[in-house]
C-alpha cells in the first residue's frame, strides 16, 4: 500500500490548547486520527509525525524524498508552522529530494500579521492549502493523490 507522511512543525503539538480562537480545540491526535480516516477511505497508509526541531524535519523530508523516488510514498503534507515564513532550509530540503509537498495552514495565514503572509515554502510546494480549519489536512491528502494521478 502507498503511503502519504503527514508533517507537522513547531507547536503544533500544543494543537487544541494554543490560541483556540485561531487554531480551534482539535488536538493533534485528534488531527492525525482525521488525516489515518482520510487515508484508510482513500486506500493509503497515513504516517503522522511532528517536531519541533527543524533538523529533524529536514531529515524526514530527506527520507521521504527517497521513498518516493522507491515508489513507497506518493508525497507529504506538510504544516511546517512559524518555519514556513523563516526557513530557507526547509524550502531547500524539499527541492533537493524532489518530494511532492502539499502545504497546509489551519489558518488563513493571509488574514493575519504581515509576517505570516510570506512562505519559503510556497515555491516549493506541488499545492497549498489554507484557512480551512484541521479540515485543510484532509483536503491536502486528496489533492496529493490527485496530483499524483495527473501528473
Amino acid at each position: 500500500m502507498k503511503r502519504v507522511l503527514v508533517l507537522n512543525g513547531p507547536n503544533l503539538n500544543l494543537l487544541g490548547t494554543r490560541e483556540p480562537a485561531v487554531y480551534g480545540s482539535t488536538t493533534l491526535a485528534d488531527v492525525e486520527q482525521l488525516c489515518r480516516g482520510a487515508g484508510q477511505r482513500l486506500g493509503v497508509e497515513v504516517d503522522c509525525r511532528q517536531s519541533n526541531h527543524e533538523g529533524q524535519l529536514i531529515d524526514w523530508i530527506h527520507e521521504a524524498g527517497v521513498a518516493h523516488r522507491n515508489g513507497q510514498l506518493v508525497g507529504a503534507v506538510f504544516n511546517a508552522g512559524a518555519y514556513t515564513h523563516t526557513s530557507v532550509a526547509l524550502h531547500d530540503a524539499i527541492k533537493g529530494a524532489e518530494l511532492p509537498v502539499i502545504e497546509v495552514h489551519i489558518s488563513n495565514v493571509h488574514a493575519r500579521e504581515p509576517f505570516r503572509h510570506h512562505s519559503y515554502l510556497s515555491p516549493a510546494a506541488a499545492g497549498i492549502v489554507v484557512g480551512f480549519g484541521v479540515e485543510g489536512y484532509v483536503l491536502a491528502i486528496e489533492g496529493l493523490l490527485r496530483k499524483g494521478r495527473v501528473g
